[in-house]
């Protein structure tokens, strides 16, 4: 699978009991996850391995990773881009800004960061996010970031953040309304979305407006990561250790702003993915504007649909910008 190079950074989260910092921001515990209804736990002797390896319910998992690579290749030959922008000193910390050839600025910008565990993929592998949102006047902005298990999730997380204001900072000279940034993320990246939307961005740098993010997009996230500590594949690269599951698990915080929050996940995906959206709805109701369901996607089809013109998951996020204000 393609990979990607690493580095570190700092970040920041709001929310209300005091925790450790994670690195120049306050993160603080918003809820108790014992204190969640039953139907919101997992059921005991829950397998977690297998209720998170994806490839168990995604036919060719590894030949539809491959077409993800080859089409996002095929959309930058075709489409003009400013590729390879450089949002911090690492060698990961580039991502690819698409922006609209027609329609009268400042467009609108969605944030794709994609998924992959957190240690695989890179963002060359989802350049085909952008075309059908191009076409609407949506610009796009696909992050890369580096992975584990040379880069932590505190620093993954750090990265991201780094990546969303740089495109808040410079937005002016791309022809883009840095009031209306609509951060997206599938899997991995749904979480990342989610640690955006709980960060205290003035905490980060006095220039970031509370509100830099307008709304977020969360397909098929992980928000608790208590579960992945019993995944060995996964904790023997990211280390599931009490102190980050408190810290960087979005059910355990809280959104830093009104900001409003749209969902998915496949109907083919696992219980643990159904029931990390259903975390979300019921942890982060005051933002959360609903599921768009997709009874017939897997973990990896709801990716591909998100950028499909025909899905009520494109029309659902189009319908989601149109209700931005400019």
């Amino acid at each position: 699978m393609p990979s990607s190079k690493r580095a570190a950074a700092p970040g920041a989260a709001t929310m209300t009991h005091s925790r450790p910092n994670l690195n120049s921001g306050s993160v603080t515990l918003a809820s108790d996850p014992t204190s969640l209804p039953d139907q919101l736990q997992p059921p005991p002797g829950t397998d977690f391995a297998r209720e998170y390896d994806v490839s168990i319910r995604v036919p060719d998992f590894a030949g539809s990773l491959a077409a993800w690579g080859a089409r996002g290749k095929q959309v930058r030959a075709a489409h003009p881009a400013e590729l390879d922008l450089r949002y911090g000193p690492a060698a990961a910390e580039t991502l690819d800004l698409f922006l609209p050839a027609q329609g009268k600025g400042p467009h609108p910008l969605l944030v794709f960061i994609h998924g992959g565990f957190w240690k695989r993929l890179h963002k060359d592998d989802f350049s085909w996010i952008a075309p059908a949102f191009l076409k609407h006047g949506i610009a796009v902005a696909v992050v890369n970031y580096g992975l584990a298990p040379a880069t932590t999730l505190e620093e993954i997380t750090a990265q991201t953040r780094r990546s969303i204001a740089w495109l808040y900072r410079k937005a002016e000279g791309y022809g883009i309304d840095n009031k209306r940034i609509v951060v997206s993320g599938h899997s991995a990246g749904g979480h990342l979305t989610c640690m955006a939307m709980a960060t205290d961005w003035p905490a980060l740098a006095p220039d970031l407006p509370r509100r830099l993010v307008a709304a977020g997009i969360a397909l098929s996230p992980v928000v608790d990561l208590a579960p992945l500590a019993s995944v060995p594949a996964l904790d023997a690269d990211l280390d599931f250790n009490p102190e980050r599951v408190a810290t960087l698990s979005p059910i355990l915080l809280k959104p830093a702003t009104d900001a409003p929050l749209l969902g998915a996940v496949g109907g083919k995906e696992s219980a643990e993915f159904q029931r990390q959206l259903a975390l979300l709805a019921h942890g982060w109701a005051s933002v959360w504007k609903g599921a768009v369901a997709m009874p017939e996607d897997d973990h990896l089809t709801l990716c591909d649909a998100f950028a499909r013109p025909d899905s009520a998951l494109f029309s659902a996020t189009v319908e989601f910008f149109d209700g931005l204000s400019n």
